[in-house]
């Protein structure tokens, strides 16, 4: 048996879905029907790039090879410790643009798997390891896998590529660094198929596979290619830019009108687990790309404590609010953290000085981010082929109450969606907070939106998710 086989009917089996066999639950034959799809490997077969979502990919100092994300044992970033705490922590420093504010860490991988030891014993806890298998399912080779020796596919890896980056950062930053991504991965394909197939200088597209806050990037991707957002804050024209070496994208539980939980986090900080460490506040308001997680003020996400029935009016992204507030960075309490994040500055004014000023620049970096994806341009025909996958069966936090005495958010309103994202987020629909209509109205022109019932990881584990995902890739016209 081939190579391709053996490892399509593994991935078969650990999703459950094993070739000819059909469950008691009903669930596809999807080996009888993607097999022979699965099998063909011509010039004209688009390569896969995955690109994981926030928390989806490895994080290491490069210096000391010490694991700052993706592990619970041994000598990780601890973020109770005040040597954690800093390798977790993006850097600050007044009057210096996000953009030049580095550290030694760097993305090593997309998490497959994220290692956590309980009472002294380890265990791994799935991550992206799903997307793999469904695309195991459909004949593409994983290059990181490949090249690893996790699995031998000989030398037929250069079908699937995982895009790992630092998702911390500004997600501008990121969909720029995966424009110079799939250049060298464009190269190295045309490579391949010439040798294969004696087709010289193809022109190679791919198709994506984004999960959550990776949808983002890939959606600014698309939109704007490697061009930055301008420093006057003003828009960038729509261009389309990524088209270029693009074919389709399907986002998986994506936030396009961002989530209620990233303002909480964003003020409370997070803990994963009871048996894990908490994540300060202060530690997560150093990251850009949590703010660009934020809900829109014109979906009136936030309600009046003591009147219920009142939206607030004030802007998410007006730093005063979170001044008056005391929320994240300007937090009084978090002044400790702070300690250990700005060691060099001995004046605790000083310190909440420069944690204000990143503060401020993380919010308009946002504001300004989210302007550009949420504009409308319909001026390429035909326009971008961008599919969804989405959430709808869990109750999820919508609308957050604010108690202006305490500046305490608590949850007020749920609505449909995956546990993590409401539904009209990942629709990015404009009916909310503003005048209904009865169908869809969004600045996304969707091609196809397929809806599962389960939550936001769990989208990748859904058979659902395996067939429509197969069936976008193989079959459907192009």
């Amino acid at each position: 048996m081939q190579v391709s086989q053996v490892f399509m009917n593994f991935a078969l089996a650990t999703l459950g879905l094993a070739s000819g066999c059909k469950g008691p639950s009903g669930l596809p034959d999807l080996g009888g029907i993607y097999n022979r799809a699965a099998s063909y490997h011509g010039p004209d077969r688009n390569p896969i790039i995955v690109i994981p979502g926030i928390l989806g990919s490895n994080l290491r100092d490069a210096e000391t090879g010490r694991q700052v994300w993706g592990a619970f044992q041994g000598n990780y970033a601890n973020p109770s410790t005040p040597d954690g705490r800093r390798l977790i922590a993006l850097p600050m420093k007044e009057g210096v643009p996000l953009r030049e504010l580095r550290d030694g860490v760097r993305s090593d991988g997309a998490l497959g798997h994220l290692k956590i030891e309980l009472l002294g014993l380890p265990f791994e806890a799935e991550a992206y390891a799903h997307v793999l298998k469904t695309l195991g399912v459909g004949g593409y080779r994983d290059e990181s896998l490949g090249l690893t020796g996790a699995i031998d596919y000989g030398d037929d890896h250069y079908t699937c590529f995982q895009f790992d980056y630092d998702w911390r950062r500004d997600n501008v930053e990121n969909a720029r660094r995966l424009h110079e991504f799939i250049l060298q991965k464009r190269l190295y394909v045309q490579k391949e198929i010439e040798k294969r197939y004696g087709v010289k200088d193809k022109d190679v597209k791919f198709d994506i596979i984004a999960h959550s806050m990776g949808g983002l990037v890939a959606r600014y991707y698309l939109r704007y290619g490697a061009a930055d957002l301008p420093v006057d804050g003003s828009l960038l024209p729509i261009t389309w830019a990524g088209r270029k070496h693009v074919d389709r994208m399907v986002l998986v539980g994506t936030p396009n009108a961002g989530s209620a939980h990233a303002l909480t986090q964003l003020v409370e900080g997070i803990q994963f687990a009871s048996v894990l460490p908490r994540y300060s506040a202060a530690i997560l308001c150093t990251f850009p790309s949590i703010f660009q997680l934020l809900p829109r003020t014109r979906h009136q996400p936030v309600i009046e404590a003591s009147d219920p029935s009142m939206a607030i009016a004030e802007d998410l992204f007006d730093v005063a609010l979170w001044e008056r507030m005391k929320w994240g960075l300007v937090n009084p309490d978090e002044d400790a953290v702070l300690k250990d994040l700005l060691p060099e500055s001995s004046d605790p004014v000083a310190r909440r000085r420069i944690a204000r000023d990143h503060l401020y620049k993380s919010l308009k970096r946002a504001r300004q981010f989210h302007a550009a994806l949420d504009s409308l341009d319909d001026s390429v025909p035909g326009g971008p082929v961008v599919s969804l996958i989405a959430g709808d069966a869990v109750p999820t936090t919508a609308v957050l109450a604010l108690n202006r005495e305490t500046g305490k958010l608590t949850e007020a309103v749920t609505a449909p969606g995956d546990g993590t994202v409401v539904r009209t987020s990942a629709l990015l629909d404009e009916r909310v907070g503003g005048k209904w209509s009865p169908t869809l109205r969004s600045p996304i022109r969707w091609h196809h939106v397929t809806f599962l019932f389960t939550d936001h990881l769990g989208l990748t584990r859904d058979p659902g998710f395996t067939d429509n995902v197969l069936y976008a890739l193989l079959e459907e016209p192009r």
